[in-house]
């Protein structure tokens, strides 16, 4: 990672001299000027910083006006103004034209350090918001539904019929059922298929994050805020938003969100004026969102307004005859990717396959076929390329489609248990390694932990 650089403008020879031996002795790098246009001409040359310490009275330029020549140069580069007593109402107004914020001289070195601190991490903040919004909110589209069995196939026409609709879709399953995959479909096939698709993962940011993704702000919003950002929903008009995991999504979030469904209109953070918006909204959950209403944690008239037509997917458990040309779709995909040449299955891996219970469904199945062909040196996925499970498979007849008395319930569920109980003894208990091996999430394995009573040996 590249060390955090610090640029300095003060005339002043002293000032200079003690911060760039403070700011250096915390590990970042410093670059000092003594003239506001020696700093404007760096920055010309292409020269990135990550924060500038900019004194607010210079001998050659005032300090306003370099402020405003480095947000012309460099819009995105946060500022502290460094002023005396006398002249706080010149940082004051910096502060309006974009200035992060101020430090009186002389200034003790705890306060100097916190205010950097808290400045470099709104930044780092801020980048990690801007590639997330990239990750969450450009999710290419896909036609690779693959599917053999009668009970898919159901799904899948029932999403087609919806398709050409305008009402707005509820997706329920598991995690890992693919969800994604049908809101993709349903927006291919829809009038809206020329316009953006654009998705979200609720459960994946906070809430502060969340509605700033989905709704935008305006300049001056808040501290940092130093341009106007469109939001998904903006980004969405005229397309399909969907919605991964909406049953996490906060009663306060849920309440704006419902305004946005009703009236087809939006206020950006910080704003005042509506904007209007056609969308479609897709959403999805592993949550029951009729418990959920009930128990006080999911709006009803929310509920209502996106549970227009619902489309369940069955966990992979339930569509076994899948399995193996899933198995067989992924083989291809990596095989094509790492250019390996593993071609095919033996019948033990394929039966090993076919007979798990698969607690992550197709992103489990996925993540195993992946890491199957990364391990496989004959061109052939053998069941030895399967060892981070391969001892807790059951044999298939244990796993019926459609399980016909409790008995056969509960040899499943034994199954999934031992499964996951076996991997975090593997990995030490290692939660996030444990999830990623599973091919499942973070809180999906938690929720498996706690429904099953799973502890670190020895507790």
């Amino acid at each position: 990672m590249a060390q955090t650089r610090i640029f300095i403008c003060d005339d002043e020879e002293g000032i200079l001299k003690y911060m760039k031996k403070l700011l250096e002795s915390q590990g970042l790098a410093v670059e000092t000027f003594t003239s506001g246009q020696a700093l404007l001409a760096r920055l010309q040359h292409g020269v990135d910083a990550d924060l500038l310490l900019q004194d607010v009275r210079m001998p050659d330029m005032d300090g306003l006006q370099i402020l405003k020549n480095v947000k012309d140069i460099h819009p995105g580069l946060p500022v502290v103004i460094m002023t005396a007593f006398g002249t706080i109402d010149a940082a004051v107004e910096a502060m309006k034209l974009g200035a992060y914020d101020y430090v009186t001289k002389p200034f003790p070195k705890e306060k100097i350090l916190g205010v950097l601190e808290n400045v470099l991490e709104r930044e780092l903040l801020r980048k990690e918001n801007l590639q997330l919004k990239e990750e969450l909110g450009k999710t290419p589209l896909t036609d690779a539904i693959v599917f053999a069995s009668d009970r898919f196939r159901e799904v899948y026409e029932l999403t087609l019929e919806v398709a050409a609709s305008e009402a707005n879709i509820l997706i329920l399953g598991e995690s890992g059922t693919g969800k994604e995959l049908i809101a993709g479909a349903i927006h291919r096939y829809s009038r809206r298929k020329g316009r953006s698709f654009l998705s979200i993962n609720c459960a994946a940011l906070s809430n502060t994050l969340l509605e700033s993704q989905l709704f935008g702000h305006v300049r001056g919003a808040f501290t940092g805020a130093t341009t106007n950002q469109k939001g998904l929903l903006e980004e969405a008009d005229n397309g399909t938003l969907f919605m991964d995991e909406i049953g996490d999504m906060s009663l306060v979030l849920q309440a704006k969100l419902l305004r946005v469904i009703q009236e087809g209109d939006f206020i950006p953070v910080g704003s005042t004026r509506a904007k209007k918006v056609d969308i479609r909204f897709v959403a999805a959950t592993n949550k029951n969102l009729e418990k959920e209403v009930a128990e006080g944690r999911f709006r009803e008239d929310l509920f209502y307004r996106l549970n227009v037509i619902s489309i369940p997917l069955p966990p992979l458990r339930e569509r076994r005859e899948d399995i193996e040309p899933l198995a067989r779709h992924f083989l291809k995909k990596y095989n094509q990717r790492m250019n390996k040449g593993v071609d095919r299955f033996t019948r033990e891996a394929l039966e090993l396959m076919r007979g798990y219970s698969w607690p992550g469904n197709i992103r489990e199945l996925e993540n195993v076929v992946e890491r199957a062909v990364i391990l496989s040196r004959s061109g052939i996925v053998t069941a030895d390329n399967l060892p981070l499970w391969r001892n807790s498979v059951a044999p298939a007849a244990a796993y019926p489609s459609s399980p016909s008395n409790q008995q056969q319930l509960d040899s499943l569920e034994h199954v999934e248990r031992e499964h996951i109980r076996q991997t975090l003894d593997r990995t030490g208990f290692h939660k996030s390694r444990t999830a990623e091996i599973l091919g499942i999430s973070r809180k999906t394995l938690d929720r498996k932990i706690a429904e099953f009573g799973l502890k670190p040996a020895g507790e």
